[in-house]
C-alpha cells in the first residue's frame, strides 16, 4: 500500500539515503533513491527539491551528476503528518503561472526598449536636421 502523506514520504527518502550510502559508500543521486523506492524520477525530484527548500537535504551539484546529502534530519519532525506533499499538478500549473508571468515581463520589457530606440531615432533625426540646416 502506498501512501501519498509527504511525512511519509520525507522518510522514505531519507531511509533510502541512508542504506544507499551504506552499501556504496557515496551520496546518492535522485536517479539512485528513485530506483530504490520504485517512484518517479519527477515525484523523486520535486520531495527532494521540497526538502533541499527546507533545509532538510542538501543538493550537491558536481561535474556529472547531483548528489543528495542529508543535511538536518531532525527538521523531518517539523513536517506535519497526515499532508500531502506536493503535487506534480500543482508544481505544473505554477510553473506555467510562472511562465506566463515571465512572458509578459520579456514583452512589456521589448516594448519599453522599442519604445526608447524610437525616441533615440526621433532625437538623432532632429540633431541631424538642425545640423543641415545651418
Amino acid at each position: 500500500m502506498r501512501t501519498k502523506d509527504f511525512y511519509t514520504q520525507s522518510h522514505l527518502i531519507v531511509a533510502a539515503m541512508r542504506v544507499f550510502e551504506y552499501k556504496n559508500g557515496e551520496a546518492p543521486t535522485v536517479r539512485d533513491i528513485c530506483s530504490a523506492l520504485s517512484i518517479s524520477l519527477e515525484q523523486g525530484h520535486l520531495i527532494v527539491k521540497k526538502l533541499s527548500d527546507m533545509d532538510i537535504l542538501n543538493m550537491v551539484k558536481g561535474p556529472f551528476d547531483t548528489r543528495i546529502f542529508i543535511k538536518d534530519h531532525i527538521k523531518l519532525e517539523d513536517i506535519p503528518k497526515g499532508t500531502s506533499g506536493p503535487s506534480l499538478k500543482e508544481e505544473v500549473e505554477k510553473f506555467k503561472t510562472t511562465k506566463k508571468d515571465f512572458k509578459k515581463e520579456i514583452e512589456s520589457f521589448q516594448t519599453k526598449k522599442e519604445q526608447e530606440q524610437k525616441e533615440l531615432f526621433a532625437k538623432i533625426e532632429e540633431k541631424l536636421k538642425k545640423g543641415t540646416i545651418k
